[in-house]
């Protein structure tokens, strides 16, 4: 049934990971921590299922699977490890955009290395993405867009794009709880390894941030980055990417009540940018089927 409206579902990811930032803004444990927690919980989510449904593909994934698995897992750490710092430095808005420029090079690297074609139209959708997107940070925001916490956001779009390049190569011939798992799975390692190598304890952070981790799980990782990998079946990373950059408008609006963080006018004109380039592409892509 949802395979006949993969954009629906799209939509639903794209509301999902828009309270990440939320989340991590209320967290007060280290960065590496808040992320641990995040994965720790989704792992312990997708368990049962995995031994039960899926256990026999599980047990016939291949090694150059596992391989490009921990690959995009350790891609995702990276990516949330970036990000949440980013998050303590700069306002939601701004960092929120900045991480959404990942459309920009996931359409480079699918069209580079994945031999795959962008359609002319949807080239300018990039681009007046891109704009909206460098106006959005232009303008700044509540957390006043310092330098650190921008280039953080920035490290963090790259990494991403990376890990949905990956999921587009997995998710052709791997059921995507299976492919999700296993990226989480060397997500959540990476993660530790991560935890013990700056000599951040696990535990002492109080049962709030246990709770933050499992809003995390559930609203962005299960009904966020796992619905992105379904789509990715369905629809090209370009334009899974383009889509997300409807989250630093729904992240917005949500830290203007919750954070205080006005939106200036500016930011309101790259918001309309942004909404009007994801609709830009999803004719192009539409015309180009």
């Amino acid at each position: 049934m949802f395979d006949k409206h993969p954009r629906g579902v799209l939509l639903l990811g794209v509301l999902g990971v828009s309270v990440s930032a939320i989340l991590v803004r209320y967290s007060q444990a280290p960065s590496v921590i808040t992320a641990v927690y995040r994965l720790g919980w989704t792992v312990l989510l997708l368990l049962p299922m995995v031994l039960t449904r899926f256990r026999a593909e599980l047990l016939r994934v291949k090694g150059r699977d596992v391989a490009l698995c921990a690959l995009s897992g350790l891609c995702l750490a990276l990516h949330f490890l970036t990000w949440f710092e980013s998050l303590k430095w700069t306002g939601v808005a701004v960092s929120t955009v900045l991480v959404s420029t990942e459309v920009i090079f996931t359409a480079l690297g699918f069209a580079l290395f994945l031999k795959g074609r962008i359609p002319p139209l949807g080239v300018w959708a990039i681009l007046l993405a891109f704009g909206g997107s460098a106006l959005l940070a232009v303008a700044g925001g509540g957390g006043g867009g310092q330098l650190y916490g921008n280039i953080l956001a920035l490290a963090a779009a790259i990494f991403v794009s990376l890990y949905t390049l990956i999921g587009k190569i997995q998710r052709g011939h791997l059921s995507t709880t299976i492919y999700t798992f296993l990226t989480y799975v060397f997500c959540f390692l990476a993660l530790l390894v991560m935890a013990a190598g700056s000599g951040t304890p696990l535990v002492g952070y109080g049962g709030r941030e246990w709770l933050i981790g499992l809003g995390l799980a559930v609203l962005c990782t299960l009904m966020g980055h796992s619905l992105f990998s379904w789509c990715l079946k369905y629809l090209s990373p370009a334009y899974v990417s383009a889509a997300k950059l409807c989250e630093p408008v729904f992240s917005g609006a949500l830290a203007v009540p919750l954070f205080g963080e006005i939106p200036a006018p500016l930011q309101l004109l790259g918001a309309v940018l942004v909404l009007g380039a994801v609709l830009l592409y999803t004719k192009a892509e539409k015309d180009a089927e």
